[in-house]
């Protein structure tokens, strides 16, 4: 079988599911050699700044990485940028869509959270609101949060730092993206369940 036969899942047998199961595990598994040809093309500039996209992602990875933070966190701050492209309003969001399966919560939440906490720095020059993080100054990853955009992110546009290259930052990668590190994440949600 090169391809299914029925056009409504519904109707589809287990044999068609078996076999569709198959090629997804074989697409899941060229995940990381995506994910690097996406930073790849983030080394553009950021209109203004002094580094590109890319550099702003490595510097974040290396400082996580020098100050000990474990695999998934150096892995999300590589990362945390990575819908910049395409989704502008919504990066953070769609990097932590892509980190869900293979991050604890907490790591998915400040991922997830940083664009509306990295604010904080610069929102009141254009008429927007600082403080619009403390809306969940009750939650959990709060104070978390504050901390990564504080030493993860504020802080990396610096043109003079010596980060580590992309390629230190593959075998992280491969090991927090492996399909056996899932944190709970089932086959139901990768077919539209939450």
């Amino acid at each position: 079988m090169d391809q299914v036969e029925f056009v409504h899942m519904a109707d589809g047998t287990r044999e068609e599911y078996a076999f569709l199961d198959a090629m997804e595990a074989e697409f899941t598994a060229g995940l990381v050699d995506r994910l690097i040809a996406h930073l790849k093309a983030l080394d553009s500039s950021i209109n203004g700044y002094k580094v590109s996209r890319l550099g702003h992602s490595l510097q974040s990875a290396t400082r996580a990485h020098r100050a000990g933070e474990p695999e998934e966190m150096v892995v999300a701050a590589l990362l945390h940028d990575m819908g910049d492209m395409l989704a502008p309003h919504s990066h953070g969001e769609m990097a932590a869509a892509v980190l869900r399966p293979f991050v604890s919560e907490r790591i998915h939440w400040i991922v997830k959270h940083h664009g509306l906490f990295q604010m904080y720095y610069y929102a009141h020059f254009s008429g927007g609101d600082s403080n619009a993080r403390d809306r969940y100054k009750d939650h959990p990853c709060y104070a978390d949060t504050i901390r990564f955009c504080e030493d993860y992110d504020q802080n990396c546009f610096d043109p003079d730092y010596a980060n580590e290259a992309l390629s230190f930052f593959e075998p992280l990668m491969r090991r927090v993206f492996d399909v056996d590190n899932r944190h709970g994440f089932e086959r139901e949600a990768r077919y539209g369940g939450n």
